[in-house]
């Protein structure tokens, strides 16, 4: 008896049907659909809004987050210059840590049910439909999850002043990636800089999704020695 492979349904509600595919979904994840109208997740109603965000919920949810973290460190007796470098270092390991979770957290091979299913929510379902503008950026709620571990870390290891500075300049980059990168999928850049990222991202996504991890900046890819080839999504990146 000859066990037919399974295939998705888009028809139908994909989360609980990706876990499925098993070996075979890191190679059906990374064949994109190339159409601004998003699959449905949840049969569920409230399920289904909770995966949909629009891209200025971001700002407007945590940059006043951000605000009250550095007014934190000012409060506990930092000075301009102080509370400023505090904030550069934050963007800086910022930068990283976007590198880092995309490569490895992102990008990480599954073929188990719930592996599927988790990693679909997370960053799978971005690389299946890329223009899915509603489910680009990341909901605050699930953010504010994983804001409490990072929070607890930079109280650990920094002083109690500049924790909250420090924090809040990662937050910020944050901020800047999330708006950053829907910009980069439905913006149309008329700089060479924005150009130039937007070509380099759509390149990670159509054509080496194993390179090229950096959203805000090429930075970490130099270092690590992940830079994809020159070549680009060139049509992909006029449209």
């Amino acid at each position: 008896m000859v066990i037919k492979p399974f295939t998705v349904d888009l028809d139908k509600p994909l989360v609980f049907q990706v876990g499925h595919l098993g070996e075979a979904y890191n190679e059906w994840v990374h064949q994109p659909i190339v159409s601004k109208e998003g699959p449905r997740f949840f049969a569920n109603d409230y399920m289904e809004l909770l995966t949909r965000t629009a891209w200025w919920v971001i700002p407007l949810v945590w940059l006043p987050v951000v605000s009250w973290l550095v007014s934190m460190s000012f409060r506990m007796g930092l000075t301009l210059p102080q509370v400023a470098l505090a904030v550069v270092g934050g963007i800086f390991i910022w930068t990283l840590m976007e590198y880092v979770l995309h490569r490895f957290l992102f990008h990480m091979k599954t073929t188990g049910y719930w592996g599927n299913t988790i990693h679909y929510l997370f960053h799978g379902c971005h690389h299946k439909h890329p223009m899915d503008g509603m489910r680009l950026v990341f909901p605050p709620a699930a953010t504010a999850i994983l804001c409490v571990p990072f929070w607890n870390t930079f109280r650990l290891l920094s002083p109690p002043s500049v924790a909250p500075a420090l924090f809040g300049g990662t937050l910020l980059g944050y901020v800047a990636y999330d708006v950053t990168h829907y910009y980069l999928h439905h913006g149309k850049p008329y700089k060479r800089l924005t150009q130039d990222l937007k070509r380099y991202h759509l390149n990670h996504h159509f054509r080496n999704q194993s390179k090229g991890f950096g959203i805000t900046s090429s930075l970490w890819d130099n270092v690590f020695g992940t830079v994809p080839s020159t070549k680009a999504a060139e049509k992909m990146s006029n449209q």
